[in-house]
């Protein structure tokens, strides 16, 4: 294979995603597997692709603004959307070549006769943002503007706007549209922080530590992940700092029986053997085996060896009645406190799909609940910042089951100042720079 054009694997992958529905990781992968890069190309492609997916919504509102026909055909639309993405939001790229590569686009896949539409509405931009601070001309109503200036979906920013008003609604579609940061948490049952911390050093690896035990968060992009010092080795695994805060809520103990409701792919499952010392029985649960093997392989990779796993539809378990320690039931979510990760998540998310996953939370939860024994531990988390699949599930439940109660969390817990008057935990992301998060912890009276 030779050198492939960088903006045509982005147009390639883009036609994946937004014309045949694929996710946006998935066609991202299969581009740099089908094409030879040049090293230098590969975060061009990747922030074209992932940039142009999440602003979907304001570049069609330029092309709208811009065009002379409402309507143009699917292709040119793409090429459209990846000469105004540069233009608007890529600083690295001059003005010149965004026009000119675009217009190539155009006529290497089959609109030579549209090349000047190309040409004419990505000058047009150009001139406008020459005059005015920003070409974009919004709607007058409040959420619809936000929608098209942040580019989001009405709903997600109503959601937003009906919790925290206005400014924070802004603020929250403002971050979920930065490129997220990496964190890490160091397996201390394999290394020190001070080996990894030498290691990273030695390698020019930009870090800083959280104020977790083990975590540590990149400052400076890596290329691939498992190039990095230790990950071969087992020292440390990839997870968000509010992900990181779920186990430590949960504190289970060396020589107990935990069980993880709905493991894969193995983030907490893993910090709860590291926290246990390897030592006890934890129990990994979930739908799916193929996602069940990401468990089995970061366990084998980070060396523990006290977790089973066991495919299962969580409510329809009977076996476990009362035999765990602690249950953690990080369950199926909405995935609204992550939506900087995952690309196109905010145009497949529907407010009816909130609905029903309240109710599968609720039926997990029950379940769950019957897992634990007398006097234990549950632990109920989201990633999603949704009242509906957070402080109501919890109301419901509490209010099904007056025998359990919520807990604060234990004395060791690493971010007692996240603590709500109620006990529950979230973390808003425009407050702790990290993954939406919600946490509570339950005891057994």
């Amino acid at each position: 294979m030779t050198n492939a054009n960088p903006r045509q694997v982005v147009f390639n992958a883009l036609y994946d995603v937004i014309l045949k529905d694929a996710y946006t990781e998935v066609a991202i992968d299969r581009a740099f597997q089908s094409s030879h890069f040049l090293p230098q190309n590969y975060g061009f492609v990747k922030e074209l692709v992932s940039g142009i997916v999440r602003r979907q919504r304001t570049l069609d509102a330029l092309i709208s603004q811009f065009a002379k026909k409402p309507q143009q055909p699917p292709k040119l639309r793409l090429i459209l959307q990846i000469g105004l993405y540069q233009l608007r939001y890529l600083t690295q790229v001059p003005p010149s070549a965004a026009v000119d590569t675009s217009v190539e686009l155009a006529k290497n896949n089959g609109l030579s006769k549209l090349s000047g539409v190309v040409n004419g509405i990505l000058r047009q931009y150009i001139r406008q943002a020459e005059t005015v601070a920003d070409p974009l001309i919004l709607p007058d109503d409040p959420i619809e503007k936000l929608g098209v200036k942040h580019s989001f979906p009405n709903w997600i920013i109503k959601l937003w706007r009906d919790e925290w008003g206005q400014e924070t609604a802004e603020k929250l579609a403002a971050w979920f549209n930065q490129s997220p940061t990496i964190d890490l948490r160091i397996n201390p049952l394999n290394v020190s922080k001070e080996a990894v911390e030498k290691a990273f050093m030695e390698a020019n690896i930009n870090y800083e530590f959280l104020s977790l035990p083990y975590g540590l968060r990149l400052t400076s992009r890596v290329g691939n992940i498992q190039q990095l010092p230790g990950f071969s080795e087992g020292w440390w695994t990839v997870q968000d700092f509010s992900a990181q805060l779920v186990s430590y809520l949960l504190n289970p103990q060396p020589g107990e029986t935990i069980i993880d409701a709905c493991a894969a792919p193995g983030g907490k499952t893993t910090h709860i053997a590291e926290l246990m010392g390897d030592d006890g029985l934890i129990w990994a649960l979930d739908r799916a085996s193929s996602r069940l093997k990401k468990v089995i392989s970061n366990a084998e990779r980070l060396q523990h060896k006290s977790i089973k796993t066991c495919v299962a539809d969580v409510r329809e378990m009977k076996q476990f009645q009362q035999a765990a320690n602690r249950v953690l039931v990080d369950a199926p979510c909405s995935g609204l406190g992550t939506l900087h990760r995952r690309t196109d998540l905010r145009w497949r998310q529907t407010p009816e799909n909130l609905v029903e996953l309240s109710q599968l939370q609720q039926e997990i939860l029950t379940t769950a609940a019957t897992w634990v024994k007398p006097k234990g531990t549950l632990v109920y988390a989201t990633c999603t910042l949704n009242p509906l699949e957070n402080e109501d599930v919890i109301q419901t439940f509490l209010s099904n089951h007056p025998q359990w109660e919520i807990d604060l969390p234990p004395d060791n817990f690493p971010s007692k100042s996240l603590v709500s008057a109620s006990g529950g935990i979230k973390l808003i992301p425009t407050e702790h720079n990290s993954d939406g998060f919600f946490m509570v912890k339950l005891k057994h009276r």
